[in-house]
């Protein structure tokens, strides 16, 4: 019974996350989105509409999602986020990424090629999961793998806690090569050159979205995903 509930408890924590990264987009009407890590395009509608832009487009490499993401009218490239973007410099006024970074290897060119491809003025607001969460703690604590930290490519294993345990990877190799601390994803970031805005933690898992909104507003650095806000150059 623990296990249902804990998925529950999980999947709503992620839209807990969402909820927070549509409350920081910022308008930019008549302007472009790049969405990295699209999926099936519906939570990259959500984050068009907040930030009033013309143009979407979207990085994806499920075809599956591909195709209805460009149902949703989204402009979807099939690239690989450890390589270079198939983008000019200073094509996008807004860049968002959730739940990416943590599955590349090659994140300084990520992080790289987000910079690149951003105008001035323009900003990125990046989310992942936090490695100084309260839940990951604990884990390592009882000597168990915190849950976003994989160690098999094939199937989770390591934490009797974790919903998913013993569930094959959703998509082949899907695994988490890198988690961030807060303070490990500012530096990386501000070591690419941008400006860091705004660092904050969202959910809190396992609490339900009620206490997790109070723990949140009590406690910004132990959430259980990251959440930072960057502009294109240092102020």
């Amino acid at each position: 019974m623990l296990g249902p509930y804990l998925y529950r408890v999980y999947r709503a924590t992620e839209r807990l996350n969402k909820d927070a990264i549509l409350a920081s987009i910022e308008p930019r009407p008549g302007g472009s989105l790049l969405d990295l890590g699209c999926g099936d395009g519906s939570f990259t509608a959500e984050i068009a509409r907040r930030a009033e832009v013309a143009s979407v487009s979207g990085i994806e490499a499920v075809p599956e999602r591909i195709v209805e993401a460009q149902g949703r009218g989204i402009q979807v490239a099939p690239t690989d986020l450890n390589e270079r973007l198939p983008y000019e410099d200073g094509t996008f006024d807004v860049v968002h990424s959730n739940q990416v970074i943590e599955h590349l290897r090659a994140t300084d060119v990520f992080l790289r090629e987000i910079r690149r491809v951003l105008r001035p003025g323009g900003y990125a607001l990046v989310s992942t999961n936090n490695l100084a969460s309260w839940h990951n703690v604990i884990s390592l604590v009882l000597g168990m793998q915190p849950p976003p930290m994989h160690v098999s490519s094939e199937v989770i294993l390591g934490n009797r806690l974790d919903p998913l345990r013993g569930q094959a990877m959703a998509a082949g190799e899907d695994s988490h090569l890198r988690l961030f601390s807060y303070r490990g994803l500012a530096d990386l970031c501000a070591y690419h050159g941008f400006g860091v805005r705004r660092v904050w933690t969202s959910g809190y898992y396992p609490l339900p979205p009620a206490l997790a909104r109070v723990a949140s507003a009590i406690d910004r650095w132990h959430g259980a995903f990251l959440l930072i806000l960057l502009d294109r150059d240092p102020r």
